[in-house]
C-alpha cells in the first residue's frame, strides 16, 4: 500500500516510548514518520485530519494469533499480528510461510511463525532456516509443549544459531493431559479435569535450562501463574534473553468466571486462581511480563456449543486487546507510554519490525485512539469472523477512531 500524499495528524496527543501523552501533530511521508511535535506542521498538498484530542499511537502489534481476521484487527488497531503455524495445512515448509506472509497485505502485514517440529508433533524439526528465508520471523511450539527435552534443546540449538526467537507454549503435556480447568475448589465444584498451576512453572523451569544450555530467546507467550512468573523474573535478573507475554483474560478474570461452564471462558492455559491474577497484574507493572496480546482465536458453534470439557480452547480477543489493556491504566497498574509498550514496541522488537512505536524513521502504522469512548462488547455484534468472548455484554472504554497503515487510512 503506497501512500500517495503526505498525511498530517493534527490537536493530537502523542503517545511516546516514555512519559504521558503530549499535545502535538505527527507528519507521515511515504509510508513513515517524517516529524513529531513542533515540527510536523502541515504543508502545501497534505492530507490533514483533525485528531480533536485522541490519542495519536503506533498501530497494535499483536503477536500469537490463531487466525487471520482483518476486520477484528482493524476494529481494535491492530496493523500488524504474528501467526501461529497451527492452521489448517500447518506452517511447517517455506511454501506454506511465503503464503501467509503475503496474506494480509496491503492493509495488514501478517508476520508467519514458522512451525518448530514437522506437523507440530514434537518430534522432527522442520524446515527452519528455510522457512526463515521465506518469512518466517520467530518459531513457535503451537498450541503445545514439546515433551521430549532432547527435541526441545536441538530445536533451541539450532534457533540461536539461525537468530531467531523461540515461542513457547509453557504447560507440562504430561501433567496435563486432557484436562480443561486448573485443579482447586472451582475445577471441584464443577467436576471437571483439571490439572495443578504446577503445569505452567515445571514447563518454564525446564525450558529455561535448556535456553540457558543453547544460549537462544525463548519467549513465552503466556505466563500466568505466580510460579512460572517468579521464575521468568529470576531468569530475566541472571541475564537471560527471555521475555513472556499474557492475554487480557488472564489478568481480567480468574477461574470463577467458568462457574456457569460458559464455554467462552475455556481457554489454552485456563484461567487460575485470584492469587495468580494478582500477580499477573504485578508482573504487568514490574515488567516481567513483556507482551500483551489477544490470542485471537474465533471459533464458531460447532466448537463452543458443546460441553465444557468437549469445547475447543480459545477467544476472539482482537477487538477487546486495547480497552482491556486501557483499564490496566485507569486502574494505575502501569501508564499509557507502558500499555502500548506491551502492546506495539515489545512485540515488534520481538519480531524485528520497523514499527511499534511513534519516532521519525519508523513506518507510519498508526492508530487514533479515544481512550474514554465508552462501548459494550457484544458478541452479536462483533466485527470477528465468531463471538466467542469471555467478556460478552461487559463495559468497556476505549475505542479506535481512525487506522492507518504506512500513512494510508484503512479504518
Amino acid at each position: 500500500m503506497k501512500q500517495v500524499a503526505p498525511l498530517t495528524l493534527i490537536n493530537g496527543r502523542l503517545v511516546l516510548p516514555t512519559g504521558e501523552p503530549q499535545p502535538g501533530a505527527l507528519r507521515a511521508v511515504d509510508g513513515r514518520v517524517a516529524a513529531l511535535g513542533a515540527d510536523a506542521a502541515p504543508q502545501p498538498g497534505d492530507t490533514v485530519i483533525d485528531a480533536k484530542g485522541a490519542l495519536i499511537a503506533p498501530g497494535l502489534v499483536d503477536l500469537g494469533v490463531f487466525a487471520i481476521d482483518k476486520p477484528a484487527f482493524h476494529f481494535g488497531g491492530i496493523t500488524r499480528a504474528a501467526l501461529m503455524p497451527d492452521q489448517g495445512t500447518v506452517l511447517d515448509k517455506p511454501s506454506t510461510v511465503r503464503f501467509a506472509a503475503q496474506s494480509g497485505k496491503p492493509d495488514l502485514w501478517v508476520h508467519p511463525l514458522a512451525a518448530a517440529t514437522k506437523g507440530l508433533e514434537g518430534r522432527e524439526l522442520a524446515e527452519l532456516a528455510m522457512m526463515r528465508d521465506a518469512g518466517a520471523r520467530a518459531v513457535a511450539t503451537g498450541r503445545r509443549w514439546i515433551a521430549d527435552s532432547g527435541t526441545m534443546h536441538r530445536l533451541l540449538s539450532y534457533c540461536a544459531m539461525l537468530g531467531l526467537t523461540v515461542v513457547v507454549h509453557a504447560e507440562d503435556g504430561g501433567l496435563v493431559g486432557n484436562a480443561v480447568a486448573t485443579a482447586g475448589e472451582m475445577a471441584t465444584r464443577l467436576g471437571l479435569p483439571s490439572a495443578p498451576a504446577e503445569a505452567e512453572a515445571l514447563a518454564i523451569a525446564r525450558d529455561l535450562a535448556l535456553a540457558g544450555l543453547s544460549g537462544a530467546r525463548v519467549h513465552f507467550r503466556q505466563v500466568t501463574t505466580a510460579r512460572g512468573l517468579a521464575l521468568v523474573r529470576a531468569a530475566k535478573s541472571r541475564g537471560m534473553p527471555v521475555t513472556a507475554g499474557v492475554t487480557p483474560a488472564h489478568f481480567m478474570l480468574s477461574d470463577t468466571a467458568i462457574g456457569d461452564f460458559r464455554t467462552f471462558t475455556r481457554l489454552s492455559p485456563p484461567l487460575r486462581s485470584e492469587a495468580d491474577r494478582q500477580a499477573v497484574r504485578a508482573a504487568l507493572a514490574d515488567g516481567t511480563i513483556d507482551v500483551i496480546s489477544s490470542g485471537h482465536d474465533p471459533r464458531g458453534p460447532e466448537d463452543k456449543r458443546l460441553p465444557f470439557a468437549d469445547a475447543e480452547p480459545g477467544m476472539a480477543g482482537a477487538e477487546t486487546l486495547l480497552p482491556l489493556t486501557l483499564a490496566l491504566v485507569r486502574d494505575g497498574v502501569i501508564d499509557t507510554a507502558r500499555a502500548f509498550q506491551l502492546l506495539a514496541a515489545n512485540p515488534a522488537a520481538l519480531l524485528g519490525v520497523p514499527a511499534g512505536q511513534l519516532a521519525v524513521g519508523a513506518e507510519a502504522d498508526l492508530a487514533l485512539v479515544d481512550p474514554d469512548r465508552p462501548w459494550v462488547v457484544d458478541r452479536d455484534k462483533m466485527a470477528a469472523a465468531a463471538g466467542n468472548t469471555p467478556f460478552d455484554k461487559q463495559g468497556v472504554e476505549g475505542r479506535v477512531t481512525a487506522l492507518f497503515k504506512g500513512g494510508v487510512q484503512v479504518a
